[in-house]
């Protein structure tokens, strides 16, 4: 074990300056969800050159990437993140997350095939909404897949991120402009409507749980102060512990809307934006291997409060489905956290440069304990679980 996994980090130290650059240059071309084309070609092509046999555009994704070595029986899937959030760039730190998964592959890719690993690492476009990973798991990307990890940075060091389940949805309201001095008995002020959701939202947080969130914005309402809105849209997250306490919240949250379209006459229509998001359910074995491996290489998890909570990922799906990890690496960036733009500029700091290779060679270490724990047990046909001891 210790010689596969000082092969693993050697290789993947001997890439560091390619591993470091893939990240700097994603983050210095962010791309939106479902358009990361850059990012995920650069993703493509550095897994190819390293042997991997490489599918871009899969899944019905044009920015979906899987790459494949190795033929063992135990097969591992390694998640790549690489878009970015509008305004602010790689303010969760996607850069690193999609450097450090290609930096496992490389390190894992000389030694699958004796190891008994099929490695399968795959970029998941959309993450930030779209939920690329629940598109892809629908489309049966982690079909036959054994252990799934990815690795997230994050202001402090988390083994595992408590995250939550997720809908995201627009609401729009139609109502009728009219000259707001002139003649506002004429109007229907679909900005009113708006409002009236709110202070219903606002209100209703005070009988919810305290791990819901109803969050939002209005994108659109109204062009000038002297004419009646006739339209106002917005888009908002409802968040839960879990999907059976999230769809009644949904459902409460939805009453809100139908209250303000109620009181002022508009006509209300909500649309979708991707598909909901599971709740995070780290595999405790898997983690634990994890755990071990993050503390040989020097990183070390304080004691958080129980409150740090709120974040969600499509990889909660995936978590439901195959025993998963999600670990995050702290930056020490600090009071600077996720979606400011003071983390934007912490992910190409030399700690994000640090958690790249740490990310990298945690996840390969991880991978070598899961692949001579199970010593071909997954030729059975059943997911190997003899890595839980």
């Amino acid at each position: 074990m210790t010689g596969a996994k000082e092969a693993a980090a050697r290789r993947i130290r001997a890439a560091a300056d390619d591993l470091i650059a893939l990240s700097h240059r994603i983050h210095a071309h962010p791309e939106l969800a479902f358009e990361e084309h850059l990012a995920s070609r650069w993703v493509a092509d550095a897994l190819g050159a390293a042997g991997f046999e490489v599918r871009h555009g899969c899944y019905d994704l044009p920015t979906a990437v899987e790459a494949t070595v190795g033929t063992g029986p135990t097969h591992l899937a390694i998640c790549a993140e690489y878009d970015a959030l509008p305004g602010i760039g790689h303010a969760c730190g996607h850069n690193v997350i999609a450097a450090a998964a290609v930096g496992a592959g490389l390190g894992l890719a000389p030694l699958a095939d004796e190891l008994g690993l099929t490695v399968r690492v795959l970029g998941t476009p959309a993450e930030e909404g779209g939920g690329g990973k629940v598109l892809m798991l629908d489309q049966g990307a982690f079909d036959g897949v054994h252990a799934a990890m990815m690795v997230h940075p994050a202001a402090v060091e988390m083994a595992a991120m408590p995250g939550l389940a997720v809908t995201q949805f627009e609401v729009a309201y139609t109502g009728r402009a009219a000259h707001a001095g002139a003649y506002p008995e004429l109007g229907v002020n679909a900005a009113d409507a708006m409002t009236l959701a709110q202070v219903g939202i606002g209100l209703l947080r005070q009988q919810t749980a305290a791990t819901d969130r109803v969050h939002g914005i209005t994108t659109e309402s109204g062009s000038a102060p002297n004419v009646i809105p006739d339209t106002s849209r917005g888009r908002w997250i409802v968040r839960s512990a879990g999907l059976d306490t999230l769809r009644p919240l949904h459902r409460r949250v939805h009453r809100c809307f139908e209250a303000g379209a109620l009181a002022t006459g508009c006509e209300l229509t909500t649309t979708r934006l991707g598909p909901d998001y599971a709740d995070l359910r780290p595999d405790p074995d898997l983690l634990r291997l994890w755990v071990a491996n993050a503390t040989a290489l020097g990183r070390r998890f304080p004691d958080l409060p129980h409150s740090v909570v709120g974040a969600a990922t499509d990889m909660g799906n995936v978590s439901h489905a195959v025993p998963t990890i999600h670990p995050m690496l702290g930056l020490d960036c600090g009071p600077a956290v996720n979606h400011q733009p003071e983390f934007t500029a912490a992910c190409v700091t030399g700690a994000a440069d640090r958690a790249v290779l740490d990310g990298a060679i945690g996840m390969a270490w991880t991978a070598v304990d899961v692949a001579l724990a199970d010593g071909g047990r997954a030729d059975t046909g059943q997911s190997p679980r003899s890595w839980a001891r």
